[in-house]
């Protein structure tokens, strides 16, 4: 099983050191580039690379650290922001699926239908996290006492 973990870990390493170097080929083709379109698009490319280096470095670390759990004000502040933006994404959602039939341009619509389908993703990413991730690495006050009055053979009352 350890191999296997290893083999993984190393996959991923690897992938971050790929991602960093399509970022820096994007980057440098992206210099003096005069066609927008073109240019927008191998810049999200590029931007999304970024995004894929940072998500394999933090698969690394899930597989090779023992993640701190949050506290309950820690939750509170990273809910808030994942839910605002959840919130944002939703509206964006629903402006760019009743904008884009609007539109006649099909270059326009190609681009605009990509950004649909990313903020469809990250919408689904960020309730995902929201769920999964903060939630379940988050000691509340109630876990707290739980734990330190579980193992009290009279759990804080005066023992007989």
């Amino acid at each position: 099983m350890e191999k296997t973990n290893d083999n993984l870990i190393a996959f991923l390493k690897n992938q971050v050191t790929v991602e960093k170097e399509i970022v820096d080929s994007l980057e440098k083709a992206l210099v003096g580039m005069k066609n927008v379109a073109v240019k927008g698009v191998l810049k999200g490319v590029s931007l999304d690379s970024v995004k894929h280096a940072e998500l394999y470095t933090s698969a690394v670390t899930l597989l090779t650290e023992t993640p701190t759990a949050l506290a309950q004000s820690d939750l509170d502040q990273h809910s808030a922001l994942i839910q605002k933006h959840i919130d944002i994404e939703a509206a964006l959602i629903k402006v760019l699926k009743q904008k884009i039939p609007e539109i006649k341009n099909e270059k326009v619509v190609f681009l605009l239908k990509a950004i649909l389908e990313d903020e469809i993703r990250h919408h689904a990413m960020l309730k995902m996290v929201l769920e999964t991730v903060v939630k379940r690495e988050t000691i509340t006050e109630d876990d707290w006492w739980s734990m330190l009055w579980e193992g009290s053979p009279f759990h804080g009352a005066p023992g007989e």
